[in-house]
């Protein structure tokens, strides 16, 4: 064998044609890309492969002082991965996707990160994983740990759906009005994001004397929580609320009151750090994560996932290339 300056390794691709690929399996699918460029779907995989190494190898880690950490499920069974992202006010990209969501996958993470860029922390966003309070307090417990609001929403809003479910099918077998059909975004949205129609619906719904709308009202008081700028008043509107909601008769709005009650702290977490750091981004990042992988139509491996997934979110540096294609 002899070295060539076109080519790299035993890659049939020339170098200037993997980096014409590259951009592209950034903008479409991998299929399209091999369909109209007329490679074979390895061979684009092995063109993105290749700025993914370097661009890994040559990315700069110093100076991260905010993590948002998250998983997202990917394929059936169900099989999650673990993301992490840098989410720092000037800089937001994808630090590292690891297979499954165990303790074990957490503490790979720290361990690619080193053991002096924790020390360097001042804010990790997270959702109520404990496993995510284990290994953090052990490997970065200056941080301050944000609770993500992202997932605070998700828990109230699946209570209010559920309570909703429960009694339309309760009225339904009554032979009541149906007055809770068709209502389910007019509940679960912002009263300034209902739309002309779904403005009518819920004005009417709020009359009527039914456990949804106490539900409802549950849930828009406890959205006035972040509204607040200190912490003593947060935490006192904040038990005023769970007083309330634990008095509800409300299952499902009494359970997610105990789950706050016993993350309180790292709720409470928000305001002492003056509001630096929300889930908004990550989740942002997550919807483009999310489209990657659909893109693709599934990706069969881990492998195949990770690169694709470094290769749009992680900002990578790209190496520098002979030819400049338009």
């Amino acid at each position: 064998m002899e070295a060539v300056p076109w080519a790299q390794g035993k890659q049939t691709l020339t170098r200037s044609y993997m980096q014409f690929l590259a951009p592209w399996a950034r903008r479409v699918s991998w299929q399209e890309v091999a369909r109209y460029f007329h490679p074979s779907w390895e061979k684009v995989f092995h063109s993105v492969c290749a700025p993914v190494e370097w661009g890994l190898a040559h990315r700069d880690l110093a100076g991260i002082q905010a993590l948002g950490i998250d998983e997202i499920s990917w394929q059936r069974g169900p099989r999650y991965l673990t993301v992490v992202y840098q989410r720092d006010a000037d800089r937001r990209r994808l630090l590292w996707v690891g297979e499954r969501r165990t303790v074990e996958t957490r503490r790979q993470f720290f361990d690619f990160f080193g053991p002096e860029r924790p020390r360097q922390l001042r804010f990790i966003c997270r959702d109520l994983g404990q496993p995510y309070l284990d290994v953090i307090a052990q490997k970065a417990s200056q941080a301050l740990h944000v609770l993500d609001r992202f997932h605070v929403s998700l828990h109230r809003n699946q209570a209010i759906d559920q309570v909703r479910a429960e009694e339309s099918q309760e009225l339904r077998q009554k032979g009541l009005a149906p007055i809770l059909t068709h209502r389910r975004w007019c509940l679960l949205k912002r009263p300034e994001h209902l739309r002309p129609q779904e403005e009518i619906k819920w004005a009417d719904l709020l009359k009527a004397n039914l456990r949804t709308v106490r539900a409802y009202l549950l849930k828009e008081d406890l959205a006035q929580v972040w509204t607040w700028t200190g912490v003593r008043v947060a935490a006192k509107f904040l038990h005023r609320w769970l007083h309330r909601a634990l008095r509800s008769r409300l299952e499902p709005v009494k359970r997610v009151a105990r789950m706050l009650r016993d993350h309180e702290p790292l709720l409470l977490n928000w305001f002492r750090a003056n509001h630096p750091i929300s889930s908004g981004p990550t989740e942002g990042l997550n919807n483009r994560l999310q489209l990657t992988l659909r893109k693709a139509y599934g990706f069969r491996t881990f492998r195949a996932a990770e690169v694709a997934l470094y290769h749009t979110l992680g900002a990578l540096p790209e190496p520098e290339s002979t030819h400049r294609f338009c």
